[in-house]
C-alpha cells in the first residue's frame, strides 16, 4: 500500500486567479456545494469557448470533408464525453459494491468527478493543429528545418547556450496535448479550476525534455510532450495545489483517455464505410482477421445486459445478420450493433482496470492506459486500430489531403517567418504598425489572431529587464507564429494558404 488515498486532495476549486482562498477547502460543510457551483462554471467556460467550436472544422480523419455524417473533432469529442460518463458511472458501481468509496475519499463525488471526465473529454483536442497529425509534423519539420540557432534572429552575443537548447527542443516539439494546456492556461485565459486542467494533462514530459526508452520507468506517461516552458511554471504550481508528486498524471485523466481509445476505434472504421472506402462485407473479413492474429476470436468473454456472453466472432456475425435484414440504412445497422455489444464490455474493462490498479493511478504513476494491456477487450480496440492504419489512413484520398494539408501548413509558417527575422525593438514597431516599419511586415503582423497577439505581448513584457531577456522574447514570438497556425480550422487554413500564395491567383 502507497500511502492513504483521498481522492479529495485531487478535487479542488481553487483555480490560478481567484479571489477566494481555499486553502482547506473540505473543512466547511457547504463546500460540496460550492465545488459544484465552481465545476459548473468551468462547463459553460469549455462549452462556450471558441475552440469548442473551431472543433466542428477540425479534421479527425477526413480534411476538409463536406460529409456532415463523417466524423469532425467536435463529433468526435462530443462521443468521447458520453463514454468518459459511462465509464465513471461504472466506476462508481464497482466501488459502491465493493465498499471502499468512502475509504477512498469518494462518497458523493460521483456527480462532481463524471463532470469533470466530461469537460476534459470534450476538450482533449482542443490543441490540435489542422489536419490532424501532419499538421503537428508540418509544425515540428518547419522549426528543425529552419531554427537550428537563435543566433541569427537576435542581437546579443551572449547567449544562455543552454536555455537556447531548451527553447530550441521546445519548439521543435509541437504537439497537440500540449497545447491544449497552453489554450487553457495562456490563449482562450479560462481559468479552470487547477482540476479541470489537470485532467488534460495526458503527459508529464516537458517538451525540451528527450523521449525515454520504450520499457524504462515512467516511458508511457512520458512518451510524448506534455507541456512547453511557457507553461512549465504553471504545470508544477498545479502539482503543487493538488499536492501531487511532480511527473505525475491525475487520476481522472486514464478515464478521459480509456474514452478516447473506445470511441475512435469504432468511429474511424465507420467513417471509411460512410465514404465508401470499405463496405461491410470487407470490414467484417478484416476484423476477423485482425482479432484472430492477436487473440482468441471465439472466446465468450463479452457481456451485454440481457444478452449472455458472447464472443468476438459472435458480435461481428450478428452486427452483419441485422445490417442483412435491414431494408434501408444497412451501414448504420452494422454498426448500431456491433458498438451495443462491444461497448459495455469495454467499458467494464477500462473500469476493472481503474479499480484494480486505484493505488498506482491516485498516486498518478501508473505508467499504463486502461485499455492498452493482454485482455480481449485490448485486443479489441487494437484490432480496430490496424484495419484503420491498414485500409484508411493509406487510403489514396486520405494520403493525399494529409500532404496537401502538410504543405499548407508547412507553407504558412514559411510565410509568417519573416517576422521572426526582426529584432525585438523592431517586432514592436511592427505590431503597433509605426510608419517606418516593414509594409509587408505590418500587413502580415496585422492578420494574426488578436489574441494570440496580446498573449505574445504580455509574455513579453514580463521577461523585460530580466536575465536571457531576447531570447525569451523571441521564443515567445516563435510561439505567437505557431498559436497562431495551429489554431486555424482546416478550412480557414486551406483559404489563408491559397490567398496568400501569389501563384494561386494566375492559375
Amino acid at each position: 500500500m502507497k500511502g492513504i488515498i483521498n481522492f479529495k486532495t485531487r478535487i479542488t476549486a481553487q483555480r490560478p486567479y481567484s479571489r477566494q482562498n481555499n486553502d482547506e477547502p473540505w473543512e466547511s460543510k457547504n463546500y460540496l456545494e460550492y465545488l459544484t457551483g465552481q465545476l459548473e462554471s468551468d462547463r459553460g467556460r469549455i462549452i462556450n469557448s471558441p475552440a469548442i467550436r473551431r472543433l466542428q472544422q477540425k479534421t479527425q480523419v477526413f480534411p476538409l470533408e463536406r460529409n456532415a455524417t463523417v466524423r469532425s473533432r467536435l463529433t468526435h469529442s462530443l462521443e468521447v464525453q458520453q463514454t468518459g460518463r459511462f465509464i465513471t458511472r461504472t466506476i462508481f458501481k464497482k466501488l459502491d459494491k465493493e465498499g471502499p468509496t468512502e475509504q477512498y475519499g469518494l462518497h458523493d463525488l460521483e456527480r462532481v468527478l463524471e463532470s469533470i471526465v466530461e469537460m476534459a473529454c470534450l476538450i482533449h483536442d482542443i490543441g490540435n493543429p489542422p489536419f490532424g497529425h501532419l499538421g503537428e509534423h508540418a509544425i515540428n519539420s518547419w522549426f528543425l528545418d529552419k531554427l537550428t540557432s537563435f543566433n541569427k534572429f537576435i542581437d546579443t552575443q551572449e547567449i544562455d547556450s543552454e536555455l537556447e537548447k531548451k527553447m530550441l527542443h521546445d519548439l521543435q516539439n509541437f504537439e497537440g496535448n500540449a497545447q491544449a494546456i497552453r489554450l487553457v492556461t495562456h490563449l482562450l485565459t479560462l481559468n479552470l479550476t487547477y482540476t479541470q486542467t489537470a485532467c488534460l494533462l495526458k503527459y508529464v514530459r516537458p517538451a525540451h525534455q528527450p523521449k525515454p526508452d520504450k520499457g524504462t520507468d515512467g516511458a508511457y506517461l512520458r512518451k510524448k510532450p506534455g507541456f512547453y516552458l511557457s507553461e512549465e511554471g504553471f504545470i508544477h504550481d498545479l502539482w503543487h495545489t493538488l499536492g501531487m508528486q511532480p511527473g505525475s498524471r491525475h487520476p481522472a485523466t486514464w478515464i478521459m483517455e480509456a474514452a478516447d481509445d473506445i470511441s475512435y476505434g469504432l468511429a474511424d472504421i465507420e467513417d471509411a464505410v460512410e465514404k465508401g472506402i470499405l463496405d461491410i462485407k470487407q470490414l467484417k473479413e478484416l476484423l476477423e482477421d485482425e482479432f484472430s492474429s492477436i487473440g482468441d476470436i471465439k472466446e465468450k468473454c463479452f457481456t451485454t445486459p440481457g444478452s449472455g456472453t458472447q464472443s468476438f466472432q459472435d458480435i461481428v456475425n450478428y452486427a452483419d445478420k441485422r445490417a442483412q435484414e435491414e431494408p434501408i440504412n444497412k451501414n448504420n445497422e452494422f454498426f448500431l450493433w456491433l458498438r451495443v455489444n462491444l461497448i459495455h464490455s469495454l467499458v467494464q474493462h477500462a473500469s476493472h482496470r481503474f479499480t484494480s490498479n486505484i493505488e498506482d493511478i491516485y498516486s498518478g504513476d501508473f505508467d499504463e492506459a486502461l485499455m492498452e494491456d493482454d485482455s480481449p477487450y485490448a485486443q479489441t480496440i487494437e484490432s480496430l486500430k490496424r484495419v484503420a492504419r491498414k485500409k484508411v489512413f493509406c487510403d489514396r484520398e486520405v494520403e493525399t489531403l494529409e500532404l496537401q494539408g502538410y504543405r499548407i501548413i508547412y507553407g504558412l509558417i514559411g510565410i509568417y517567418s519573416p517576422l521572426l527575422k526582426c529584432n525585438a525593438r523592431d517586432f514592436k514597431g511592427i505590431l503597433d504598425q509605426e510608419k517606418h516599419a516593414s509594409p509587408h511586415l505590418k500587413r502580415l503582423a496585422g492578420r494574426l489572431a488578436e489574441r494570440h497577439v496580446k498573449a505574445y505581448r504580455l509574455a513579453a513584457e514580463k521577461t523585460e529587464g530580466k536575465a536571457d531577456e531576447e531570447l525569451w522574447e523571441f521564443y515567445y514570438r516563435c510561439r505567437l507564429i505557431q498559436d497562431f497556425v495551429s489554431g486555424m480550422t482546416d478550412q480557414f487554413a486551406y483559404d489563408e494558404y491559397k490567398t496568400l500564395t501569389v501563384a494561386s491567383h494566375y492559375q
